[in-house]
C-alpha cells in the first residue's frame, strides 16, 4: 500500500485514561455516549470506534446517517447509534432496520417514523428532543402534548427511547444562567411525560461540558465529545475541576492524538534569499531548512505561515515562509544531525517538547474541535499503546 504524505496515532493507554476520568465524574450507572460526529472530531470514526469498544464504550452518537453507516460498519453488533441530526426520509427505514436510533425534533417526523417501521416490521426507536433554550433543533412547546399522544397510542411501532435536550453553552460560566433555564424546561417537559403516563426509557442532556461540571444534568446517559478526546470543554471547567479536587493544577484528560509527517528535503539557503512563494521570508543569514510534504489541502492551517513551528528530534522548528497547498518549510538551521526522512511531530510529543492542538488554535483564530475536524478522512489513522 502506498504511503500518504502524514499520518494520524491514536493512545489506547490515554483513551482508557480518559474514559476512567469521565467515569468518575458521572458514576457508574449513566451510559457513556461516545459523540462521533466529524469523523470523531477529526480521530477518524473507523479506527476511534473500536478502540473505544476497547475500553467498554458501546454507545455511539453522530451527527448523520451517513455517519451512522461509518460506525455500523466496524462497531460490534453490542453497540448502539443514535443519530442526534439529520436523518433523511428515505434513511428512516435502513436506520430502524438496523435498529438505530433517531432524534425528532418536528411531530411530522411521528408519522413517517410510523409508516416506515410498519412497513419494515421492526419498532422505530426515538428519542424526542425538546427546545428549551438553544433554538437549534428542538421539539416546541406547542407541539409535544400532540406527540406525546402519538406515541401512547402507537407504542408498538414506535419506542420512546428518549427524551434530551441540548445545551447552549455550557462550557461558560456567563452563560449559567441561560443553563439553568434551560435545566428548568426540560423538567416541566418530563413532568408532562409522567402526567400523560409516557415515560422515555432514558432521560439525557449533558455535553462534555456539563456531565464533568454539574452533576444534576447526569440523567441516564451522557453525550461526551471533546472530553473523551483529552480536551478540557474549556477553562471554566477546568478550573470547577481544580476546585472540587482541591489542586492548583491536575492532568485529568490526556491528548490522544498525535499527527506525524517526515522530512522530504534538507536544504541550504543563503543570506538575503527568499524561501517559498512571494516575499513573505528572508533570509537574515545562512540558513539550513527542512522541507515538509503536507500544507493546507491536508489540513495544515495557512494562517501557521511564518508562525507555527513542529518538533524535529525533539526541538521546536519554526516554520519559514508561506505554507502551501501541499508543502511547507521549517528551519533546521539550530538542529544538529537532521536527516532526510527524519519524523516530524507537527500535533503531539517528541521527546520533552510538545506541540498543542491550542498552539495552532490561539494563533489562527480556529476552535480546537474545528481544526481537529477539518483534518481530511484520507490520512492514515491508527492505535497505539
Amino acid at each position: 500500500m502506498v504511503k500518504h504524505s502524514s499520518r494520524i496515532e491514536l493512545s489506547q493507554s490515554a483513551y482508557k485514561n480518559n474514559i476512567n476520568f469521565i467515569r468518575k465524574k458521572i458514576g457508574k450507572d449513566a451510559i457513556l455516549s461516545a459523540v462521533v460526529k466529524a469523523n470523531a472530531y477529526g480521530h477518524g470514526i473507523r479506527t476511534f470506534v473500536p478502540m473505544a469498544e476497547r475500553c467498554g464504550v458501546n454507545h455511539f452518537s453522530v451527527a448523520s446517517s451517513f455517519e451512522a453507516e461509518e460506525v455500523l460498519s466496524v462497531c460490534t453488533p453490542e453497540s448502539r447509534i443514535m443519530i442526534m441530526g439529520i436523518i433523511y426520509e428515505v434513511d428512516i427505514p435502513w436506520a430502524i432496520e438496523h435498529e438505530i436510533e433517531f432524534f425528532v425534533y418536528n411531530y411530522e417526523r411521528l408519522p413517517k417514523a410510523l409508516e416506515a417501521a410498519k412497513k419494515v416490521g421492526k419498532p422505530a426507536k426515538i428519542h424526542i428532543e425538546v427546545e428549551t433554550g438553544a433554538n437549534r433543533t428542538g421539539m416546541p412547546k406547542s407541539e409535544f402534548q400532540m406527540a406525546l399522544n402519538f406515541l401512547k397510542k402507537n407504542r408498538d411501532h414506535v419506542v420512546f427511547e428518549g427524551l434530551c435536550t441540548h445545551f447552549g453553552g455550557a462550557e461558560s460560566n456567563s452563560n449559567q444562567f441561560k443553563i439553568d433555564a434551560q435545566k428548568k424546561r426540560y423538567a416541566d417537559f418530563l413532568k408532562q411525560c409522567k402526567a400523560k403516563k409516557i415515560e422515555p426509557n432514558i432521560r439525557h442532556i449533558a455535553c462534555s461540558a456539563a456531565a464533568l461540571a454539574m452533576k444534576d444534568t447526569v440523567y441516564d446517559l451522557v453525550r461526551v465529545g471533546v472530553a473523551q478526546y483529552g480536551f478540557w470543554p474549556s477553562n471554566d471547567i477546568y478550573f470547577a475541576h481544580l476546585q472540587e479536587v482541591n489542586k492548583k493544577n491536575d492532568v485529568g484528560l490526556k491528548r490522544i492524538f498525535t499527527w506525524k509527517t517526515d522530512i522530504m528535503d534538507i536544504r541550504q539557503v543563503d543570506q538575503g534569499e527568499f524561501i517559498g512563494y512571494g516575499t513573505s521570508f528572508q533570509a537574515t543569514q545562512n540558513m539550513k531548512i527542512a522541507v515538509l510534504p503536507l500544507g493546507y489541502s491536508n489540513g495544515y492551517p495557512r494562517a501557521l505561515s511564518n508562525r507555527g513551528q513542529v518538533l524535529i528530534k525533539g526541538k521546536k522548528a519554526p516554520i519559514v515562509g508561506l505554507i502551501n497547498m501541499n508543502l511547507f518549510m521549517v528551519d533546521i538551521s539550530h538542529i544538529k544531525d537532521v536527516a532526510l526522512g527524519d519524523e516530524v511531530v507537527l500535533i503531539g510529543r517528541q521527546q520533552n517538547n510538545v506541540i498543542n492542538v491550542s498552539s495552532f488554535t490561539n494563533t489562527t483564530q480556529l476552535l480546537n474541535n474545528e481544526m481537529l475536524s477539518r483534518l481530511p478522512a484520507a490520512i492514515p489513522r491508527k492505535v497505539v499503546r
